[in-house]
């Protein structure tokens, strides 16, 4: 089931675009150091980053603790500008490479869908020589989907997977997912638990650290309106005996979708790959799905496409 998990670190970044700005705290080097062994150490080998999470930090510190770990699947993103530049894909790929200390990516992340057929045409080189192993594109619509795989087939290549948001409160994904499930291409969902909201950590009560993005995106008035949501994660978790910060995994999981994941303590891991053995019900998932869709909500990011 490990296989079926990557491990995000938009958190573990420093700095603009990282944890302080994102999630309202700071983390500590040296306690993601004991993160990364501990879910490594659990069979969690896959993760995820990006050349802008705390612009460049994140990746460096990825790429210390994974010296010498060739066991590691890792997947890191490039943000392409509003209007096309030559070069800035090669060399944005060739600069996380270096912060990385690797010589390729597994999966490459094209992370939006600015100038597709251009900057698919860049990474076309990168792909022929093995350095890119599989590219992905992000934030995308079936319509980018469907382009970026006409653009490739065309110069003998492949589109490896799709990264968007999905969650319970972001449940308009299923014909993207059920698609690419049936095109070869894995789907990647990204913020499954709503940087928070659904972990069973916060609460109306108890809610996101006021000067945080993940306040504005999700502020006091949200969370009273998911009360009901976050006792069926919890009566769910409990039926299990699991935490309920990871029911919204397993509910992507159940939809066909690989959670992306963020952990940023060794007992985060610990509570994901227990997890990980446990699979819902169907009645349990139709449950979860619909008080979700009685919350009225749709989240979505200030990046995303409409």
């Amino acid at each position: 089931m490990c296989s079926d998990i990557m491990i995000g670190t938009w958190a573990w970044g420093t700095g603009y675009n990282g944890s302080r700005m994102i999630f309202g705290s700071r983390t500590d080097p040296a306690v993601l150091s004991k993160t990364f062994e501990k879910a490594v150490g659990l069979g969690l080998k896959n993760w995820d980053t990006a050349a802008v999470y705390g612009m460049g930090s994140c990746e460096q510190l990825l790429g210390r603790l994974m010296q010498g770990r060739e066991d590691i699947f890792i997947s890191t993103k490039f943000f392409p500008a509003k209007k096309f530049k030559s070069g800035e894909l090669t060399k944005s790929f060739e600069d996380s490479m270096k912060r990385l200390g690797r010589k390729h990516a597994d999966i490459f992340w094209i992370h939006t869908p600015n100038n597709l057929n251009d900057n698919l045409k860049e990474a076309l080189p990168l792909m022929n020589d093995g350095r890119i192993r599989s590219v992905g594109i992000s934030n995308v619509s079936m319509t980018h989907i469907k382009q970026a795989e006409k653009y490739l087939a065309e110069n003998g290549q492949k589109l490896g997977a799709v990264q968007n948001h999905f969650s319970l409160l972001r449940n308009d994904q299923q014909p993207i997912i059920d698609y690419c499930n049936s095109h070869g291409i894995r789907y990647y969902a990204y913020m499954v638990l709503e940087q928070g909201a659904l972990s069973g950590k916060y609460s109306a009560k108890h809610h996101f650290p006021v000067f945080s993005m993940r306040n504005l995106a999700f502020p006091k008035s949200k969370f009273i309106r998911i009360e009901r949501l976050l006792a069926v994660l919890r009566k769910t978790a409990e039926a299990h005996s699991i935490d309920p910060s990871q029911v919204p995994v397993l509910w992507a999981i159940s939809k066909g979708a690989v959670p992306i994941v963020g952990i940023t303590k060794p007992e985060h891991a610990e509570k994901l790959a227990a997890a990980l053995k446990v699979t819902l019900t169907a009645e349990e998932t139709d449950e979860l799905t619909e008080e979700a869709g009685k919350t009225g909500i749709r989240q979505q990011g200030s990046w995303e496409p409409q």
